[in-house]
């Protein structure tokens, strides 16, 4: 077992070489909703159980298919409000059990990334092998139901093995958001060695964590939104900065919920000098644009460098 994940150096963010977004933005904006799919009785995995109740795990299972009902649409409505394209975090069942909400997505040139297959299934204990069929499977049906291939991928409910990232970069994925490392794109290390980035993708500003987690009320969640922004934007100024909201559609979209994004959203879209994106763009950009000079500056900052 691995004492680090060795994806990447320490790279302090102090004087890195500067990051120009398009047109001059100080911050690239994006917004995340993770549009998943939750099995009442999934198969069970021996390292995690996904319900805290014991079948049949209604409540759980009830709020979820809330999300998909009821709250996607509410969000949806917002981000078309604000002139947001979805960057989607998708478990690739949707596909298959609300294909509705995939042609939504669609029509508004949504862009979607890989989160899996089910959100109730692990990749704890799986091998190499059964893992790379996964994420492929996942993949390959994104590519079909939703007209391309996923540049991106968040693990399916953070769970990971030592390889995820690896195998989703062999693969042809060219950007990971299990990284919370950075305010900025970096690149990461695969051991076949494609040009591969992470993309800031937010934990602390992840509605979930927020209310599930931290037990965060909705008018300071807003707030805190509002604070992460102006920081990013403030340092913006000098090298570009990311700020996303991961959002899932059975927390945000409540109704006492809604009114603290929506503020959120208003401020931010408020501001010039931002750039309303997707996490592929972003990664795309800074792989044309940033990359290479960033791999030099990290190097040449090693110990031992010349």
């Amino acid at each position: 077992m691995k004492e680090d994940p060795g994806y990447y150096d320490y790279w302090p963010y102090r004087d890195r070489p500067r990051i120009r977004w398009p047109n001059g933005a100080r911050v690239a904006f994006w917004v995340a909703p993770n549009i998943e799919f939750y099995e009442l009785n999934p198969p069970r995995n021996p390292q995690r159980n996904p319900w805290p109740h014991p079948y049949p795990a209604v409540p759980g299972y009830s709020i979820r298919d809330y999300g998909n009902r009821v709250g996607h649409m509410r969000q949806m409505k917002l981000l078309d409000k604000y002139g947001i394209r979805g960057s989607v975090s998708l478990s690739s069942a949707l596909c298959v059990h609300h294909p509705e909400i995939i042609a939504m997505c669609r029509e508004r040139h949504w862009e979607f990334f890989s989160h899996g297959i089910y959100n109730t299934r692990y990749t704890y204990g799986m091998s190499e092998e059964q893992e790379r069929s996964m994420i492929l499977d996942a993949m390959e049906t994104i590519e079909r139901r939703c007209g391309a291939r996923p540049q991106g991928y968040l693990a399916p409910a953070l769970s990971h093995s030592e390889v995820t990232v690896d195998l989703f970069a062999e693969l042809g994925g060219v950007y990971t958001c299990d990284l919370f490392h950075d305010d900025q794109p970096t690149p990461v290390r695969v051991r076949g060695g494609q040009r591969f980035v992470s993309v800031p993708y937010s934990l602390e500003m992840n509605d979930s964590i927020a209310y599930a987690v931290n037990k965060v009320e909705p008018r300071r969640y807003g707030q805190m939104l509002k604070d992460c922004f102006d920081r990013l934007y403030a340092e913006g100024a000098e090298s570009g900065t990311v700020m996303c909201i991961p959002t899932h559609n059975y927390q945000v979209s409540c109704p006492h919920r809604l009114k603290a994004f929506e503020d959120a959203l208003a401020y931010i879209t408020g501001h010039d000098a931002v750039w309303l994106t997707t996490g592929g763009e972003i990664a795309a950009h800074y792989l044309e644009h940033h990359y290479d000079q960033a791999l030099a500056d990290i190097a040449a900052r090693q110990p031992g460098a010349a």
